[in-house]
């Protein structure tokens, strides 16, 4: 099979990749590509249902050291659910999700609300009535609520920021010192958490958990546990916020729609706006030869499943290149399908519909600060959004 090269116009790609993506679904579900990013050849999934049912088959692993041809230095922050198959990724995500439940995440919304409502203080008292959506509203909200969740309130966030940024959506090719800089900084952590004694927040309940064998997470599995959380437990909701409110600004007849029914519509808007902030799945990989559609992917390949692409496939959602906040059905798979279904999905959509009906609320002239300037977009083919939106009221 050719290899289509995505990095041939990767500024055009990574502003705008939809375009691409609907080529190459109409010749087929699945094809070899070069990505932008590292340049290596990779199996891309375009089409919904074979995107949905590569996220929940065995043979696509994501564990790929035991396929790994050649040496490579374990860290410890790859020892998480996302990285992980059963029976490890079982026990791991038995051990966490009884301290992520819907309760937990339920008994957040006034902290959550109490988080928006101060930042949009601050925002909406701003001189010259502009500020970036990102800086002041869409980063904060997310990042505050995850780390006073897991325990980490006085965490840096901009420093964290950056390193998280850069682990995700790379300008250089430094993610992996990223990724070892967040690592030391929780092994840190955990270690201050355990001289320190019980505390009332997740981290800590996770060093106190065990199963009912006894079993308890390792030291780099903690790590690895507080990465993912702290990492995927803001990126989402990050693009979430920014690209739903750029939709909205964008789309006129859609911002007047919702605002004249909040009650009604905003959980609609929101799961239209999740058909976009995560772009692919972290890799998979083959355990054996998988055929995907007609194409007969080889053993040891990996494998990227285009969650962006699945939500534009007009044989899954009609006039799916429409953003239609009263969609039927709304079905996505931004947190995935299957055995790694997101567990903070709920805590994402309530961030998302508390953050922007009450900015909606709160700045109801809100607009687009510099029309249609063009917007930095997040490189890379992980998660789609951008470093900054500026808006004014």
């Amino acid at each position: 099979m050719p290899v289509v090269d995505l990095s041939e116009h990767a500024e055009e790609f990574n502003a705008d990749p939809y375009p691409t993506y609907a080529a190459l679904r109409a010749a087929g579900p699945v094809h070899l590509v070069r990505t932008p990013t590292t340049g290596g050849d990779v199996w891309l999934i375009v089409g919904h249902e074979e995107a949905r049912s590569a996220l929940a088959d065995p043979r696509l692993v994501k564990d790929w050291r035991p396929l790994a041809e050649v040496d490579y230095v374990e860290l410890p922050v790859s020892s998480n659910m996302l990285e992980t198959d059963p029976p490890q990724h079982t026990r791991l995500r038995g051990l966490v999700a009884r301290e992520f439940t819907p309760r937990r995440v339920e008994a957040l919304r006034p902290r959550v609300q109490e988080v928006t409502d101060a930042l949009l203080d601050t925002m909406l008292a701003a001189p010259g009535r502009t500020a970036d959506l990102v800086d002041s509203l869409a980063f904060p909200l997310p990042m505050t609520v995850i780390s006073e969740l897991v325990g980490v309130p006085d965490l840096d966030r901009e420093a964290f920021r950056v390193l998280s940024n850069q682990a995700v959506a790379p300008l250089t090719d430094d993610g992996g010192e990223a990724v070892r800089e967040i690592g030391g900084y929780l092994a840190a952590l955990i270690d201050a958490k355990r001289s320190a004694g019980p505390a009332d927040d997740l981290l800590s309940a996770l060093i106190r958990a065990r199963d009912e064998g006894g079993d308890r997470l390792s030291d780099d599995e903690l790590i690895g546990m507080a990465f993912l959380l702290l990492v995927a437990g803001h990126e989402t909701t990050v693009n979430l916020i920014s690209n739903g409110v750029r939709a909205l600004l964008t789309h006129p007849e859609q911002l007047a729609a919702l605002r004249a029914d909040f009650d009604g519509l905003i959980d609609g808007a929101v799961e239209e706006m999740l058909r976009g902030p995560v772009e692919t799945a972290t890799y998979r990989f083959t355990r054996e030869p998988v055929r995907i559609g007609e194409v007969l992917v080889p053993a040891g390949a990996p494998v990227l499943i285009a969650l962006a692409s699945a939500g534009r496939d007009p044989g899954r959602h009609r006039d799916p290149d429409r953003f239609d906040i009263r969609r039927t059905p709304q079905s996505h798979l931004a947190f995935g399908h299957g055995i790694h279904f997101c567990l903070g999905a709920p805590l994402a959509r309530m961030e998302g519909r508390i953050a922007i009906r009450t900015l909606l609320e709160r700045a109801p002239d809100l607009q687009l600060a510099d029309g249609k300037a063009e917007l930095d977009w997040l490189p890379g083919m992980l998660i789609r959004g951008v470093r900054h939106l500026p808006v004014r009221w």
